[in-house]
């Protein structure tokens, strides 16, 4: 995720903080010391580390539960109003995305009744208004949060859990499609209520409702993407028209390629048309600052581009791209030859194809059904 940092990893998923995350934590510390000075802001200071080791646990619930049905959880990402597990994949029966949805939701409230039965802590909401004050006691805080936590976690929006436990349950009669799109409606509509109520009360809740809102709308056309792209052959989607650079040409060769063109990634081939990386307008514009116009392509470029067969389909180079977080993946004959690529941009381009048909008509491989 963009504007993240990242701090380390546990079991084998990195762990990132969000700058917003950040800017949250030193709201509360700056709160604190105003308000009851040095003893405070560092009282303060235990009560950010405790939080961030309860939201940690929350988001883990979620690895932990997705890892048990077969998940792969590369990174965890925290956020002002939780934190976000990326899935290598949606699981496959709505069941599955209902209990890992729901074991976020489910540390916090036992961290809370565990705070509250074993070391006395009193859970009161008022605690809420009061998380950056020293009167009130750590413990008591540390309860209220985790309380809150879990019951905002339960908003039905994404990218709240609660979003995804309304998808999985509508998911087991309607179909994943079709219960996204109507989560993602109803989160929608959630953000523009959130965002009403922040005129009047809290501006803070203006940002999160753009944040829920975006979420939504960002879930619904992943959803869409990957049903338009199931079944559909790779070979129906990819650029087969593109200039290629070698690794042994200089930037300022590749640069007047750039500038002849329309593209903004370019495909390095050796002299059997292996692909060996790929070089981006950014790449050639960093290298020509830092290294200048006789630099290498080779020194530039993103090596270790990943390959699909040509006989695969687009659902599955669409995963790749997502799963990796790369700009394209190269298309590749029984020989390894490079014949295609398939970039964000181009199932991007399908998609809009796709949603511009009338209902129940088809265009190639492109269907629209009537429903849809």
């Amino acid at each position: 995720m963009r504007w993240s940092i990242n701090i380390g990893s546990i079991a084998g998923t990195a762990v990132r903080i969000h700058v917003t995350f950040l800017l949250f934590l030193a709201w509360i510390f700056v709160a604190s010391w105003s308000s009851g000075g040095p003893e405070a802001a560092w009282n303060g200071l235990a009560f950010l580390i405790l939080l961030f080791a309860c939201v940690l646990a929350h988001e883990f619930g979620h690895i932990f539960t997705a890892r048990a049905f077969g998940v792969p959880t590369p990174d965890v990402t925290l956020l002002p109003i939780g934190g976000v597990a990326r899935l290598e994949r949606i699981p496959e029966a709505p069941w599955e995305e209902f209990l890992i949805a729901i074991a976020g939701p489910m540390v916090n409230v036992v961290i809370a009744l565990g705070l509250v039965f074993l070391f006395g802590a009193d859970l009161n909401y008022q605690h809420l208004g009061a998380v950056e004050s020293a009167k009130v006691s750590l413990l008591d805080r540390l309860a209220a949060v985790n309380l809150f936590l879990a019951v905002f976690n339960m908003i039905p929006a994404f990218p709240m859990d609660g979003g995804r436990v309304l998808r999985a349950l509508l998911a087991m009669r309607l179909g994943h499609v079709r219960a996204t799109e109507i989560a993602a409606m109803i989160g929608q509509g959630f953000a523009f209520l959130l965002g009403f109520a922040g005129l009047f009360w809290n501006p803070l809740l203006i940002f999160i409702a753009i944040f829920v809102y975006l979420a939504a709308a960002s879930e619904a056309q992943l959803v869409s993407v990957r049903a338009m792209a199931r079944g559909i052959p790779v070979t129906a989607a990819m650029i087969t028209e593109y200039a290629t650079l070698t690794p042994d040409e200089h930037i300022d060769a590749a640069v007047e390629t750039l500038l002849r063109t329309s593209q903004s990634e370019f495909p390095v081939i050796d002299d059997a048309r292996h692909l060996v990386g790929l070089l981006s307008r950014a790449d050639m514009i960093r290298a020509l600052k830092q290294l200048g116009p006789d630099a290498r392509v080779a020194q530039a470029m993103t090596a270790g581009i990943p390959t699909i067969g040509h006989r695969s389909t687009l659902e599955d180079a669409f995963r790749m791209l997502q799963e990796k977080s790369i700009p394209a993946v190269g298309v590749v004959d029984a020989a390894g030859r490079l014949v295609g690529l398939v970039t964000s941009e181009t199932v991007g381009e399908m998609l809009m194809v796709r949603e511009a048909l009338p209902r129940g008509t088809t265009f190639g491989p492109w269907s629209r059904p009537a429903g849809a």
